[in-house]
């Protein structure tokens, strides 16, 4: 039974062909922390997480601080111990989720041959990514969204800020004049109450897939007042961190659909939890992300081929946004379509 020998840790960066904007942030460059398990037989397990306080709380100092807190109870234990003890520390999500997802990638190693193997992946079609249209003027947005659909991308996540007619006005567009795009809606909590009923009813009779996250995280009763108001469907993003979140959206029927995320619940482990009770509750997900580098971007499509019955969205499109496509992908992505292109024995 291995064990781990040293823990180490790195601060990695991608710059993004296009600035990232959303109703909470703006990024030029990805920034994530990167982990390193070195186990006492020479394996060695790699995760990552990015630094998105605004959602999480965690910047690159919290992770990297966080995750040296680890180190004396998970030293010397092997990997199944140190997964169980690392779920019941007191750090945030995101440091979890690297930790996470470095065990899972060195149980990997040592029970599979491939991740296929491992997540138990029979069907290898491809599957879609959306694409991020960042928040910026309308006719920047309308130009971003027509030349994405013209490069065969036809899954658009628009997002929207607190500016509801604005919110409006770039909806209206881009359904009249793009009816092929499918748009996924995102407000980032951008909205109240009231503006997020003045924007549903206003786009009521438009093509859209879904609506994420309209209201603040906590806000569960405004969130359901909006999915009972609409037949759009609403997607919870922010409201829906961990699987007892998830119950708790599930049995209050305050959304439509789910959004996972491994930064969120705490890496692969816990999105599996999430999944499972998902696939058994018949409960509609999109399996999204961060803004985040090609090991934690890598867990996650794992999951998307391995959960296609669950999973209706698929929101990893960081690799498209990269100005440089890193060597570390396991996936190819073309256009919006992305296919498994190699296994990691």
């Amino acid at each position: 039974m291995i064990k781990i020998k040293e823990i180490l840790t790195e601060v990695k960066r991608i710059a993004l062909k296009t600035p990232f904007i959303t109703a909470l942030r703006r990024v030029e460059t990805i920034e994530f922390v990167r982990a390193k398990v070195l186990c006492d037989d020479g394996s060695l397990g790699i995760g990552e997480a990015p630094a998105t306080f605004a959602i999480t709380g965690e910047d690159i100092p919290i992770i990297l601080s966080s995750i040296k807190s680890t180190k004396e109870k998970l030293l010397g234990k092997d990997i199944l111990t140190s997964l169980e003890l690392l779920h019941k520390m007191s750090i945030g999500s995101s440091a979890k989720a690297a930790l996470d997802m470095a065990f899972v990638s060195l149980l990997i190693n040592e029970k599979c041959q491939t991740p296929l193997e491992y997540f138990n992946i029979k069907d290898k079609r491809a599957i879609q990514t959306d694409i991020t249209i960042s928040l910026n003027h309308k006719e920047k947005m309308f130009a971003d969204a027509k030349e994405a659909l013209q490069n065969g991308m036809d899954i658009l996540k628009v997002k929207l800020g607190s500016d509801i007619s604005h919110a409006i006005e770039v909806t209206k567009l881009l359904s009249y004049e793009l009816p092929s795009a499918k748009l996924l809606i995102d407000a980032n909590q951008a909205w109240s109450l009231d503006e997020s009923l003045k924007y549903v009813n206003a786009v009521e009779d438009l093509n859209i897939e879904l609506i994420e996250q309209p209201v603040v995280a906590d806000d569960l009763e405004s969130l359901k007042i909006i999915t009972n108001a609409t037949k759009i469907p609403i997607l919870a993003d922010e409201a829906t961190f961990t699987l007892e979140d998830v119950k708790r959206a599930y049995e209050s029927s305050c959304a439509d659909m789910i959004n996972i995320k491994l930064m969120k619940c705490g890496g692969v482990t816990k999105a599996i939890e999430i999944l499972e009770y998902a696939r058994e509750k018949k409960i509609i997900c999109m399996l999204g992300s961060m803004l985040e580098g090609p090991y934690s971007i890598n867990a996650a499509l794992y999951l998307a081929f391995a959960y296609r019955d669950v999973i209706k969205y698929v929101d990893l499109d960081s690799p498209l946004l990269y100005k440089e496509a890193p060597s570390e992908l396991d996936f190819n992505f073309f256009k919006n379509s992305i296919s498994i292109v190699r296994d990691k024995s």
